[in-house]
């Protein structure tokens, strides 16, 4: 079951909530998923890989930032929540497979969760507020990027 935590309040750190103690756990916790299973190709600050717009060799998008400079905001949670358990596939690369690889059976659904809490820190406050409304608006996980 995937759950929504409050929205970061003006004044607070970024990814923080008025109401829970647990934030800041869930933020360490995602804050070392992140490392362990992330950082190696989305970047150690969510930077992404370089030349992330344009296909390499193969025909595939390289991983893309999950800073404010890339897209990952405007993704609800439960998008992002699919994206990281199945895996992805750029709608538009010339290869079949999975450019990143599902971690279903690696983490929990709490570290998954705790992971995309993290990304939230990322971004600015407006970043967040439009992604707490697609979270919010969200009946289905989109279907592309």
């Amino acid at each position: 079951m995937l759950v929504l935590f409050a929205a970061p309040v003006a004044g607070m750190a970024p990814g923080g909530s008025a109401t829970s103690d647990s934030v800041p756990a869930k933020l360490a916790e995602g804050r070392q998923v992140y490392e362990q299973y992330c950082a190696s190709c989305h970047g150690w600050q969510g930077e992404g890989a370089a030349n992330w717009q344009k296909p390499d060799e193969a025909g595939e998008r390289p991983p893309p930032p999950h800073d404010e400079t890339g897209h990952t905001w405007r993704h609800s949670d439960a998008m992002l929540f699919r994206m990281i358990a199945e895996g992805w596939r750029h709608p538009f690369n010339k290869t079949d497979r999975l450019t990143m690889p599902a971690f279903r059976d690696t983490l929990t659904d709490q570290e998954i969760q705790a992971v995309i809490e993290y990304l939230k820190t990322f971004w600015d406050e407006d970043q967040r507020r439009y992604q707490l409304e697609e979270s919010q608006n969200a009946t289905e996980p989109e279907a592309s990027s």
